[in-house]
């Protein structure tokens, strides 16, 4: 499993010119699920976005978590996070999880979120997304789920 993190003050999905999912404060999470990818992996990284302290304190230093600041969470799936662009100039994205298991595993991750108070909005598994944000910072990480053994 994948995910970028963008620290947002704003974040915004839209398809087909409906606005499906907005925060103010908080995380725009863009993930995307292998063929191994588990239940743990979705629940290792829902824990590790919720805990991130990347969110500045008094004294600007990066102390405080998503729960610290009730920040929300706009979820994108996006398989494109698997594309392998190694050879020639088209990804390849034959590691990407089939929409099936993915699907399970994305509503499974937003659920993970909720369940530890996190308000959550989405946009639309496979469809054709537009997404905006202000990136706060700017702070972007890129997370890989525990490799198996």
């Amino acid at each position: 499993m994948k995910a970028v993190i963008q620290r947002a003050t704003q974040g915004v999905c839209t398809v087909d010119g409906e606005v499906t999912g907005s925060i103010e404060n908080g995380l725009v999470v863009l993930v995307g699920f292998t063929h191994e990818d588990t239940e743990k992996d979705v629940e290792w990284m829902a824990e590790k976005i919720i805990h991130l302290r990347i969110f500045e304190d008094d004294d600007e230093k990066l102390n405080r978590s998503l729960l610290d600041i009730h920040g929300s969470v706009l979820s994108i799936s996006q398989f494109t996070l698997y594309g392998d662009c190694k050879k020639g100039r088209r990804p390849n994205f034959m590691d990407a999880a089939k929409p099936e298991a993915a699907t399970d595993l994305y509503d499974r991750f937003n659920a993970i979120l909720k369940e530890k108070g996190i308000q959550v909005e989405t946009g639309v598994f496979g469809a054709h997304m537009q997404i905006s944000l202000t990136n706060d910072g700017p702070v972007t990480l890129i997370l890989d789920s525990p490799s198996k053994s």
